[in-house]
Formats: C-alpha cells, structure tokens, sequence
C-alpha cells in the first residue's frame, strides 16, 4: 500500500505538487493524470525520492519512506520511463538485470529472471538476449525497459508516461502486455499519463491533476459519469463520455440470449468496439462466440441503455 499523505513540494515560491492525499491499494494501477505542468510526474517522483517533499509523509506498507535511505528504496521500487531510458553500450540481458545484479544475486537465478520475463514480454531469449538496444524496434525497447524495472520483483512499479513515444497499434499492445503482467505478478503500479483515454484503460483508480492540485481520485466510472470540476470533464470530452464508458465493460458480461446474423464478435472485446461494430454493420444484434463457439447475442439497444450516464 502506498499512503501519500499532505505532500507538498515547492520550488521558489511555486507549488508544483500542493498538498496531495491519496492512498494506492495493494495491487492496484492508480494512473496519474493531467496537462504538462500539473505536478504529475513531480508527485510520482517524490514515492521513490528522485524528487524530496518539501512537506508532507509517504509511507510503503505503513513504513515512511524518509526512515529508509533513498538508494535502498529505490532498489526496491521498479522505475520505467518515456523512451526506454535502456544503457545503450549493454545487451538486453544486461539491461534486464540491472537491479538484481546489484542487489547481489547470484548469476543462476539472475539468468532465470532474465529468461523469464523475456519470455513474458514475446522476446526470444535466444534472439534477443544479447542484442544491443539500438538493434531492437520502439516497441521491443519498451518492452525491455518495462521488463528490467520488473526484473528484482518489486512490489511497486512506477511509471513515467512509459508509452508516450510509441504509435497507437504498438501502444495498445504494450498495454494490454501490462494489464496481463500486472494480473500475473498483483504488483501496484502507479502511472502517469497525459492521455485521459489510457488512464481509463489502464487505471483501477484515476487521479486527476491541475496545477499542482488533486482535483479527483476516483474509479474510472465515477470519474467518467461524475466528474467533480470543469477541467476533469473537459479532460474526459462531452463527446467520449458513453464511449469512454463502455470501453470499461467487456460483451462477455452483456451476452442476451437469442440468434442473431452478421459476423460474430468474440466474448472479450469491449462494449466499445461491439457498439461500433453494430452501428457500423447497420445489424440490431450481432452473434458472440466464446473459444469459437455461438453463446448468445449482444444488441444495440442494450449497449444504447450502457452507454447512458449512470443514475
């Protein structure tokens, strides 16, 4: 658990992060959210100390992170950054290993770690292992940045706006490879973004920031159906709002019984994309499949019902 309690930091005279509470449940994704300059990345920085509050407390599982000396902390927390941040002269493997290697493990089970979680992250240790970073896509390097800050299995996994630099085909792949990561391993991650879109995706909490201010800290759904200021709305758009709220739901929770025509929709997309495959075929009902087997319809009516805010 992650308490962070009237933190403060202040340059100059400017507070950039102005008196903050929140608390990040244990295997969780709290996303940070908010334009350049709302103290986001500021108030990230300051959980593994990269950045010192001016005032305030921060406390890991009830233990205030001042008491612990800030190169230990940082061991113990996973960092990964926008571009990768990867030591350029270093293979993937030794990127990845990193932090076990400095915490002293031994060279078995840093190999078996580094395996592992190539593996996880779709690289090939055999192919990958001793590439150089400049020999590998955009995506692959974010791949390897996310794995190395995963590498000595910490609890807690910060990260800063880690897919900003990727296109939008490789970026969604990319979070989908954290969602199954994050499920596998329940580590808390806290990340930030200036993309409202990812933050709802992403996040089983979502804070909102302004000028150094938390404006809301809520889940997806209230923050979507009840936002509390003019700024968290217009970050949400009036226009995206019923479609922000059915990318939360999935069509396997919405399955109506019935035969319907048209080419099926698998039971795992969102209610988003079923909506706009039925609005797109002009079909009142589509067919689902589960494991490539008909289950049951889903309806345009009933996703026009969804879609609707919340009483």
């Amino acid at each position: 658990m992650i308490e962070i309690d009237g933190i403060t930091k202040i340059y100059g005279e400017t507070p950039v992060v102005d008196n903050v509470t929140l608390t990040v449940d244990p295997g969780t994704i709290c996303v940070v959210v908010g334009t350049s300059g709302s103290g986001k990345t500021t108030l990230m920085r300051m959980i593994n100390r990269l950045v010192e509050p001016t005032s305030g407390t921060i406390r890991i599982d009830g233990e205030d992170t001042r008491n612990v000396p800030a190169y230990e902390l940082r061991r113990r927390i996973g960092y990964a950054i926008q571009g990768h941040g990867l030591f350029p002269h270093r293979s993937v493997g030794q990127n990845i290993a990193t932090v076990p290697k400095l915490l002293g493990w031994d060279k078995p089970r840093i190999a078996n770690r580094v395996d592992e979680l190539m593996d996880l992250f779709q690289l090939d240790p055999a192919q990958f292992r001793d590439r150089l970073p400049n020999e590998l896509s955009g995506g692959q390097q974010q791949r390897v940045g996310v794995a190395r800050a995963l590498a000595a299995e910490p609890n807690i996994l910060l990260m800063d706006e880690p897919y900003g630099a990727l296109d939008p085909v490789i970026r969604a792949k990319a979070q989908e490879d954290l969602l199954a990561i994050q499920r596998r391993f329940k580590t808390t991650i806290v990340l930030v973004t200036h993309d409202m879109e990812e933050a709802i995706h992403l996040g089983s909490k979502i804070a909102v920031m302004d000028k150094g201010k938390l404006l809301q800290y809520d889940v997806p759904q209230q923050i979507i159906a009840r936002p509390a200021t003019p700024f968290v709305a217009e970050l949400i758009g009036t226009s995206e709002r019923p479609f922000r709220l059915l990318s939360l739901g999935r069509v396997a929770d919405h399955i109506e019984p019935g035969e319907a025509t048209g080419t099926p929709l698998d039971a795992g997309v969102s209610l988003r994309d079923a909506y706009a495959e039925l609005l797109w075929s002009g079909r009142p009902a589509l067919p689902v499949t589960r494991d490539g087997a008909v289950v049951g319809q889903v309806t345009l009516a009933q996703l026009s019902r969804l879609a609707a805010r919340p009483q």
